[in-house]
C-alpha cells in the first residue's frame, strides 16, 4: 500500500530516529534518516521525498523549521510533520504553523505518526500551505528593515555605560552603521563561495572611532551589538523569512561582521600609528 512512498526522518536522537525509521519501514514506507540539519538539507536537495518527519530541536530551537522550509521549497507537495518537546514556544508557533502540516507535542506514538502521515498523503494535493513567493530572503529583510536594526543597535549602545559615556550626537554614533549593513546585504547576495568583502566603510569606521575617543574593546562591543541587533530583527520576521537558506545566511552574516570588525581595527590602528608618527616627527 505504501510502496514507493519515501519519508525523510530527521532527529539527532539515535534511539528515536531508529524507532521511527524501523516502524515506518515495517508499514511499507521507504525511509531515509538524517542526524543533522546539514545532512537533511543535502538529502532534500539531492533526493525526492513524499513526506518529512522532523524534530524541531537538533540541537537548537528551530532547526526542524529550517528543514521543513527547505522541504517546502524543494518538494512543495510533500507532507511535513514536526515534533516538539517544548509546547511553550509561543513566539515561534505562528512561523511553524505557516511551514508545517502538523505539529505534534511529544511524546507521540509511532502509530499516531504513521496514521497522520497516511491521512495527509491521501489528501496531498490540499497539503500545500505556503509557496516560495510567500518567503523573503534574509538580504531583503535586512535591506528593508535597516532602520529598525540601527534603532535596535542604538538602544543597546545607550544601555552600555562605557559606550554611552562617549558624548556623541545620534548621527555621529550611528552614521556608519547603515554603510556596514549595506555591505552585509551585498555579501549575502554574492555566491556562497565568495569571500568576505573588503569593507572600505568598516575601515573608515575604525578611523572615525579613534577620532571620537573609542578604544578597540569598545569597537569590538559595538560589532557584537550589531550582530545581536540583526538577529533580533530576523527573529521578528520568522513568519516571512526563507528558511531554506537561513542557516547559511546567518553564517555569512557572522563571517562578514567579523571581517568588518577586522577592517575597523586595522583602520583604527593605522590612524593611531599615523598620529603617533606625526607627533614623533614634530618632537624632532
Amino acid at each position: 500500500m505504501n510502496k514507493g512512498i519515501r519519508i525523510l526522518v530527521v532527529d539527532d536522537n539515535d534511539d528515536i530516529r531508529s524507532i521511527f525509521k524501523e516502524g515506518l519501514e515495517n508499514r511499507g514506507y521507504e525511509v531515509v534518516a538524517a542526524t543533522t540539519v546539514n545532512e537533511a538539507l543535502y538529502l532534500i536537495s539531492t533526493q525526492k521525498f513524499d513526506a518529512l518527519l522532523s524534530d524541531l530541536h537538533m540541537p537548537d530551537a528551530g532547526d526542524g523549521l529550517t528543514v521543513v522550509s527547505a522541504m517546502r521549497h524543494a518538494h512543495p507537495e510533500a507532507v511535513t510533520v514536526v515534533q516538539s518537546g517544548y509546547p511553550a514556544l509561543e513566539e515561534a508557533m505562528t512561523a511553524i504553523l505557516l511551514q508545517a502540516d502538523e505539529i505534534l507535542m511529544k511524546p507521540v506514538s509511532l502509530a499516531q505518526i504513521a496514521d497522520i502521515i497516511g491521512k495527509r498523503l491521501s489528501t496531498r494535493p490540499n497539503a500545500l500551505k505556503t509557496t516560495r513567493q510567500d518567503k523573503e530572503k534574509v538580504a531583503t529583510i535586512l535591506e528593508r528593515d535597516a532602520d529598525k536594526i540601527i534603532q535596535e543597535w542604538h538602544k543597546l549602545v545607550e544601555k552600555n555605560q562605557e559606550l554611552a559615556a562617549i558624548p556623541l550626537e545620534s548621527q555621529e554614533r550611528t552614521g556608519h552603521v547603515a554603510l556596514l549593513l549595506s555591505d552585509i546585504v551585498s555579501r549575502l547576495r554574492l555566491p556562497l563561495t565568495a569571500n568576505a568583502i573588503v569593507s572600505r566603510s568598516a575601515r573608515e569606521h575604525g578611523v572615525l572611532r579613534r577620532k571620537q575617543g573609542y578604544n578597540i574593546p569598545l569597537i569590538v562591543e559595538e560589532s557584537r551589538m550589531l550582530q545581536v541587533s540583526i538577529f533580533n530583527v530576523l527573529q521578528s520576521n520568522l513568519g516571512t523569512v526563507d528558511f531554506s537558506t537561513v542557516l547559511l545566511d546567518v553564517m555569512t552574516i557572522a563571517d562578514e561582521v567579523d571581517s568588518q570588525l577586522k577592517q575597523a581595527v586595522i583602520g583604527f590602528s593605522e590612524s593611531w600609528s599615523t598620529k603617533s608618527a606625526g607627533v614623533s616627527g614634530n618632537a624632532n
